[in-house]
């Protein structure tokens, strides 16, 4: 059996036999220390020709990219803090060290803007360029889980989505020209920065105590949306053992890419937002909304019907005919990924 015919999900799960119950579930470990703090640790590999490319970024921007992945990670689970990175790096004898300077440089001015520190890593010659990150951080108020949805919560996006994978399609010029013809220059500059410097969103973390009603308890499922919004509300369906039922009308999409062809589906499926898409009760939701900016309502999660598969986990609300689109990039396997297999 190779690794393209298990899949990514299936070799999780396959994994999940060596770790505690439930470790896997999601992209961060929580270790409680002794000092009775939740530490948050978050390792992601990037890989050249898989995941970044320099036809679409410089060093700087990878560098920052690099940073922000692993620290969505971490507001994905709760984390209001961080604590900082690790970095292991594999690249040829030939890379130049401008290169090398510019990908750190990246890294710091993310640290310097979210906090922590650059805690140290290891380098090797390789014959493709590799960045190996670990971050870690402290946990806030409580975790966010993606099995801690429950039917009848509200689903909630923290900002819009596509605008990276417009992003990246204008970094590619792969646009129709019509549509190229017709971009807004802001929005065209608001795509290109959302692609190459997104925000991990540990500013909605904070948002979720300070709209936190007194009468709820802490019950939060979520996860980013580095994979797509559908991919994340899928994992928030299936791992929380519900249905999620999307409104058509309430996508999280800039008002300025309505227009475009591609933007529904880019919306789902175009991935690398790095938004966090949350399952909170009701009257949580709504308060959150009225403290973040760009937050929205997109729909809501129901009981699992009997004879539900996962091919179904996501339904639109009006029609209850499933969502349709890529669940996001999967690793081992032939699907193609939005940049010739980068992602």
């Amino acid at each position: 059996m190779l690794l393209r015919d298990l899949g990514e999900w299936e070799l999780l799960k396959r994994l999940a036999i060596y770790a505690p119950p439930g470790q896997l579930d999601d992209d961060a470990a929580l270790l409680v220390e002794r000092a009775g703090r939740t530490l948050v640790v978050n390792t992601d590999v990037l890989v050249e020709g898989l995941h970044f490319s320099d036809a679409t970024m410089g060093p700087a921007d990878l560098g920052w990219r690099a940073a922000a992945a692993n620290l969505s990670d971490l507001a994905a689970m709760g984390c209001q803090q961080v604590v900082g990175l690790t970095v292991g790096m594999v690249a040829p004898g030939d890379t130049p060290w401008a290169w090398v300077e510019g990908v750190y440089s990246g890294l710091s001015e993310a640290l310097v803007r979210y906090g922590g520190v650059l805690l140290g890593g290891d380098c090797s010659g390789g014959a493709q360029r590799l960045l190996a990150v670990t971050a870690l951080g402290h946990l806030g108020r409580g975790a966010i889980r993606r099995g801690d949805g429950r039917p009848g919560d509200a689903l909630l996006s923290t900002g819009p989505h596509g605008l990276s994978r417009l992003g990246l399609a204008l970094l590619l010029q792969e646009l129709p020209v019509q549509s190229g013809a017709a971009m807004i220059p802001a929005l065209a500059e608001r795509a290109v920065r959302a692609h190459r410097r997104p925000r991990p969103r540990l500013d909605a973390v904070a948002a979720l105590a300070v709209s936190q009603p007194p009468h709820c308890p802490w019950r939060v499922g979520g996860t980013d949306s580095s994979d797509g919004l559908l991919a994340a509300v899928a994992a928030i369906a299936r791992t929380s053992g519900c249905q999620a039922l999307l409104q058509r009308g309430a996508l999280p999409l800039d008002a300025a890419m309505a227009g475009l062809p591609e933007a529904e589906n880019w919306c789902l499926s175009g991935g690398e937002d790095f938004e966090l898409v949350l399952a909170l009760a009701p009257v949580w939701a709504q308060a959150l909304v009225q403290v973040l900016p760009g937050a929205s309502l997109i729909g809501e999660l129901r009981a699992t019907e009997a004879g539900t598969t996962p091919a179904t986990s996501v339904l639109w609300q009006d029609s209850d005919q499933p969502v349709t689109g890529s669940e996001g990039w999967c690793h081992y396997t032939k699907k193609a990924a939005p940049e010739d297999g980068l992602q």
